[in-house]
């Protein structure tokens, strides 16, 4: 058990985080959360530092923009809806970068299809919540690419037909099947990931080996943890 002195510590902690528009999360998720941006006079002070940080709606990088919010409906590992009313935001740099991988596929009658681009930190805590297992989602301690702003899950489809091009396997699976190390696979599907993979790492986004769809910006850790709701970030992005 705490001791009041050490309570009383963490209670100004949190104060001083707070008028900084900080959050640290202490006494309502845990003891180890980091620090999150929760005010628009954060975010604003945060790329008023540095530019290159600020975020951008894909609608204006990605032509056509195609999504499937898998978060905002039961289709994802939790069974659940995590969110409504999504948008697809993205770091500037990144979104750049998505714009040219975009560009290169349509070259070959191919779209990237958006699963998932920033998400609330909130969402990331209510997965937790929900599937607390580091295998499955991303421990709030840590935060996740997504509440960054620099990751996005994606796929491939056919720009003609509007069809998915076949990948190992459905979204938010965690079998091995989705590892992009597992080659057990039809020559036709592991030629889609591969060119999904190639051309995301020739614009600098790095894969998660474990997952075929998910991508993040090689630098993200640079750029803090954000908790705005979608309504709210279509109000600070391209600012």
């Amino acid at each position: 058990m705490r001791s009041f002195k050490s309570i009383s510590l963490l209670i100004l902690l949190e104060l001083a985080l707070q008028s900084c528009g900080l959050s640290s999360n202490i006494g309502t998720h845990g003891d180890h959360d980091p620090p999150v941006l929760q005010t628009r006079k954060s975010y604003l002070a945060d790329i008023q530092m540095d530019t290159t940080k600020k975020m951008v709606s894909l609608t204006k990088y990605l032509q056509p923009l195609l999504t499937d919010w898998k978060y905002a409906g039961t289709e994802n590992f939790t069974h659940q809806v995590l969110y409504n009313n999504p948008e697809a935001f993205l770091r500037l740099p990144a979104a750049r970068a998505l714009h040219l991988v975009q560009e290169e596929l349509k070259t070959k009658g191919i779209s990237l299809k958006i699963f998932d681009a920033y998400r609330p930190y909130s969402v990331t805590r209510k997965m937790w919540e929900i599937v607390p297992d580091e295998r499955y989602a991303a421990n709030p301690a840590k935060g996740s690419g997504h509440n960054r702003g620099i990751a996005v899950d994606l796929t491939l489809v056919d720009l003609e037909t509007g069809a998915e091009l076949e990948m190992p396997t459905p979204f938010d699976n965690f079998t091995e099947k989705a590892h992009h190390t597992y080659m057990n696979l039809d020559s036709t599907v592991l030629a889609n990931r591969q060119l999904l993979r190639t051309t995301m790492e020739k614009h600098g986004f790095r894969p998660l080996i474990t997952e075929w769809w998910h991508y993040f910006w090689s630098d993200g850790k640079t750029y803090p943890l954000m908790d705005f709701d979608f309504g709210t970030m279509r109000a600070l992005a391209d600012k």
